[in-house]
């Protein structure tokens, strides 16, 4: 797809639709960047916030630290999945910029472990979580956002670069993490930075309306209300009523693909970023310093390669270039143990690193192909709902099984968990196809009724 494809897009968009889109895009760089600053400083951080143990409590306590950041995103999702689909979308994203802007600012003034004890490490991990909960809001209502303003196939486009912005926040994240650590700087001047941009993200989306989509069938549920009279409606009634309303039916089915599809990135993203930093450590000689300058430049990779799969969703469907990643990854996978085991140098690890990431398992550019799947009022609460659930169990499962099979197994332990996420996300992936070949079926059956 050339360029001037890419720029023949963008202006077939409205005004609004513009607009819209720059400041999702805006909203989640910022949000994502307050949220990635902790995660890639932790080898630093854990630190100064953690007693000082020997080396396997202290890889506990870091995946302690990391986890608490997605564990209680199933609560934010049924939190924010609530105002989203009753209050509204934009309602919904602004809330949880303005809550990761204050996270940062208590982030930014807290004590250290040698100054209050394990109380710095209680009070880092109560601001993680809040984060996790902000965040679990602001990329699925985005996201929700951008699928309910824009058609296809423009719209995969659109959507994807949201997710792109995400990743572009925690590269911005990287950089200032490693121009602080390598200059000497105080590490709270970063999380200052953070609460300074996350306020104007949240100033910035005060200019969204609210999506047509969500308005219309609002406006729908109101007429049905009326309908029965001026009492109150009951909540089962009302539930009926936005139930008639929505031309989509959702299987359970649908729920689980949607679920082992998302399974997949947070085991890319700890295999890419997190699981290497103790080798380095260990067999390279890394400093905590070394491993975020080196995770910065590895950060630059994915935000390249999914600026290209996001361009190459105009032209090919979304779910094919999943599909087509995650076959390669699961060939590279066989060879993943051999390849660590007899690595020399750090820049085989790097390598290594680069390609887990670049075919990782994430949902762009397919995202709003699934949200797309769930009803307009339970849209918002079931597909972050399931999302949160995806993150919070695989970055558990991931960073705390991880140390015991490399301990237990060598590195061809990472087979056991490796595979398997990835045949599920492939699963997954391949179940959408079907109910997109479904939809356009009966979508062209419509057209020549009419």
């Amino acid at each position: 797809m050339g360029w001037d494809e890419v720029m023949g897009m963008f202006a077939s968009l409205s005004r609004q639709q513009k607009e819209a889109v720059g400041l999702l895009q805006i909203g989640t760089f910022l949000e994502y960047f307050d949220l990635m600053l902790y995660v890639h400083m932790a080898v630093l951080l854990n630190e100064l916030f953690f007693p000082k143990t020997d080396p396997h409590t202290a890889s506990l306590l870091a995946a302690f630290a990391f986890c608490s950041t997605f564990v209680l995103r199933p609560f934010g999702a049924l939190i924010f999945g609530w105002l989203g689909d009753n209050i509204g979308r934009k309602t919904t994203v602004v809330i949880t910029t303005v809550l990761m802007s204050l996270s940062c600012i208590v982030m930014a003034n807290l004590p250290t472990y040698e100054q209050i004890g394990i109380t710095a490490a209680w009070l880092v991990t109560i601001c993680r979580a809040v984060q996790g909960l902000s965040s679990m809001g602001e990329i699925i209502g985005a996201q929700v956002y951008a699928s309910e303003l824009i058609r296809p196939p423009a719209q995969y486009v659109a959507v994807s670069f949201i997710g792109v912005a995400s990743i572009a926040g925690g590269v911005v994240a990287l950089g200032v993490s490693a121009l602080v650590t390598t200059s000497g700087l105080d590490w709270r001047i970063a999380f200052w930075m953070g609460a300074a941009v996350a306020t104007v993200g949240a100033v910035a989306r005060m200019r969204l309306r609210e999506t047509p989509e969500f308005v219309d069938m609002k406006h729908m549920l109101d007429q049905k209300i009326k309908a029965y009279g001026k009492g109150k409606v009951k909540a089962l009634k009302l539930r009926q009523i936005k139930e008639s309303l929505s031309k989509i039916s959702v299987e359970k089915q649908t729920y689980l693909a949607y679920f082992l599809a998302y399974c997949g990135w947070p085991l890319s993203f700890y295999m890419g970023f997190m699981y290497f930093n103790p080798i380095l450590k260990s067999r390279f000689g890394y400093t905590a310093e070394n491993i975020i300058l080196h995770n910065f430049y590895l950060a630059i990779l994915p935000l390249i390669s999914f600026s290209i799969w996001s361009v190459m969703s105009y032209k090919i469907h979304p779910l094919k270039i999943l599909k087509a990643r995650a076959q390669i990854l699961l060939l590279f996978t066989l060879f993943l143990p051999f390849c660590i085991t007899n690595a020399t140098h750090y820049w085989q690890i790097f390598l290594l690193q680069a390609i887990l990431l670049v075919v990782s398992m994430g949902d762009c550019p397919a995202s709003s192909v699934f949200v797309k799947h769930f009803p307009v009022f339970k849209r918002f609460t079931a597909a972050s709902f399931v999302y949160a659930l995806s993150r919070a169990g695989m970055y558990v499962i991931t960073s705390f099984s991880l140390v015991h099979l490399t301990e237990q197994l060598g590195y061809y332990g990472l087979w056991l968990i490796m595979i398997p996420v990835i045949l599920g996300h492939l699963w997954g992936v391949c179940y959408f196809e079907k109910l997109e070949e479904v939809q356009h079926l009966d979508d062209s059956a419509l057209v020549l009724a009419a």
